[in-house]
């Protein structure tokens, strides 16, 4: 499925060109995915990128509500629900999405694998407030709502992708994982949360999709490595010999064929210091902890991926270009060693 050490990139870039930015991402991974692009709209952000299409929420300037959906907007989105036909991704919510397609039409370019992306349910449900201020994961049909949206946007792209590689990766972004279990987010529940990680995940390959999950934070590990992901992507520059801390979940998902994507190139201010050396050893560091464990290093090293930690999106183009750059050369000091 994937070369020992391939790289991609998690999603943002701090670019407005869209253009631009599909070129840089083009030229620097080897498993390239579209740009989403938050400092040219709003509409680009995390959440708002995904609501097209919802027919309860309304864009204002920067805010996402809720308001009262039209009885033909609702029987639209359950028509679309159940013939299966996705829903859209315009270029006005992602222009960078259409700009990828189109420079792989124009150039006629074929790869084993590409990778697209989504919010995750939970990150979703949680960041939409209703009219009450109450985030629309804790109402039962709106959350599951939600959820079959996120559903529709993933074969959108699954279908769209796969006319130019045999492979259609999917990464489903869930920040949220890193605050479960505190105070802020009491009310939701291991078990829910898994629930609609697996329902993602499970539809993602019932599309024919590679399913991913994506946390830049430290989280509660087994409830994504247990969701039937096949590839697993958590900043492991900050936090890269926590997997450790579950020997037997983590010899499980490698033993199954599970994938490792070590977001080891930082894309906080620490990228304008961090050196190429730095993040070979943070990358050995973690390998080592979990052969430590118990798990066989060869498996790992050949199902591990490198990625950023998280998307550049947050940086100034300088800084993402350096992470690229610096991605690129931990990636040839693998294949050449």
């Amino acid at each position: 499925m994937f070369q020992s050490f391939n790289t991609t990139g998690i999603g943002s870039l701090p670019h407005t060109d869209p253009v631009e930015a599909c070129k840089i991402i083009l030229d620097s991974v080897d498993i390239p995915f579209w740009p989403q692009l938050p400092h040219r709209s709003f509409l680009e952000s995390m959440v708002p990128m995904y609501s097209e299409g919802f027919p309860f929420i309304k864009i204002e300037g920067d805010h996402v509500l809720m308001v009262p959906g039209e009885e033909g907007a609702v029987a639209e989105f359950y028509e679309r629900i159940a013939d299966n036909s996705g829903f859209p991704i315009s270029r006005e919510y992602s222009a960078g999405f259409h700009a990828f397609l189109d420079i792989l039409d124009k150039q006629n370019l074929k790869f084993d694998t590409i990778k697209g992306h989504i919010t995750g349910p939970l990150t979703f449900a949680l960041g939409v407030a209703d009219d009450n201020k109450r985030p629309i994961f804790f109402n039962d049909e709106l959350k599951d709502l939600s959820l079959e949206l996120l559903k529709g946007k993933a074969r959108i792209q699954i279908e769209a992708l796969k006319q130019f590689a045999d492979n259609v990766m999917i990464f489903v972004d869930e920040p949220i994982l890193t605050a479960l279990g505190t105070s802020t987010y009491i009310g939701v529940s291991n078990d829910d949360a898994l629930r609609l990680l697996q329902e993602i995940v499970a539809y993602i390959k019932e599309c024919g999709g590679i399913a991913a999950i994506h946390c830049c934070g430290r989280a509660d590990w087994p409830i994504a490595l247990s969701s039937g992901i096949d590839v697993f992507n958590f900043d492991a520059y900050e936090f890269g010999n926590t997997l450790s801390m579950y020997p037997e979940e983590m010899k499980n998902y490698i033993d199954r064929g599970g994938f490792i994507a070590w977001g080891v190139v930082p894309t906080t201010d620490k990228i304008k210091d961090v050196t190429l050396g730095e993040l070979k050893e943070k990358l050995e560091s973690g390998l080592t902890s979990l052969e430590k464990a118990g798990i066989s290093g060869e498996k790992l090293r050949a199902q591990s991926l490198i990625t950023p930690s998280c998307g550049t999106g947050s940086l100034e183009i300088e800084g993402a270009m350096k992470a690229f750059s610096l991605l690129k050369d931990l990636r040839n000091s693998y294949v050449k060693s």
